[in-house]
């Protein structure tokens, strides 16, 4: 992948934030919405964009379409993850999706596809 391509993905706010949930395991688009507190057009769009570029994968389960971070990544894309990873606890947006993720996760039921229950899965 492309550097180039990587900071164009990583220039907007909204793609961080899924960015950094995906980095817990993979979700769906009604997941997003819960956590983000985004309209499902715009969090569709901006998961579009991703996948297009590389940097998320999909995958249909059950008639959910589930998303992840793509299971081959450059070292570019590895290292950029991994400095969102180590920014994140600085600022509040995502401390707060943080902890709607683990709320959300916790009560994540048995008619949850097995693919989104288990992180990294």
């Amino acid at each position: 992948m492309q550097l180039v391509k990587i900071y164009e993905c990583l220039c907007d706010r909204t793609r961080l934030r899924i960015l950094h949930l995906l980095l817990e395991g993979p979700l769906c688009v009604c997941h997003f919405q819960e956590v983000l507190r985004e309209p499902q057009v715009k969090i569709s769009k901006h998961l579009g964009y991703l996948k297009r570029n590389g940097m998320v994968e999909a995958e249909r389960c059950a008639n959910m379409m589930i998303y992840r971070l793509p299971g081959k990544r450059s070292a570019q894309l590895d290292a950029n993850l991994a400095c969102l990873q180590d920014c994140v606890s600085e600022e509040r947006i995502f401390r707060e999706d943080t902890r709607r993720l683990t709320k959300l996760r916790s009560g994540f039921g048995p008619d949850c596809p097995t693919c989104v229950r288990e992180p990294g899965v």
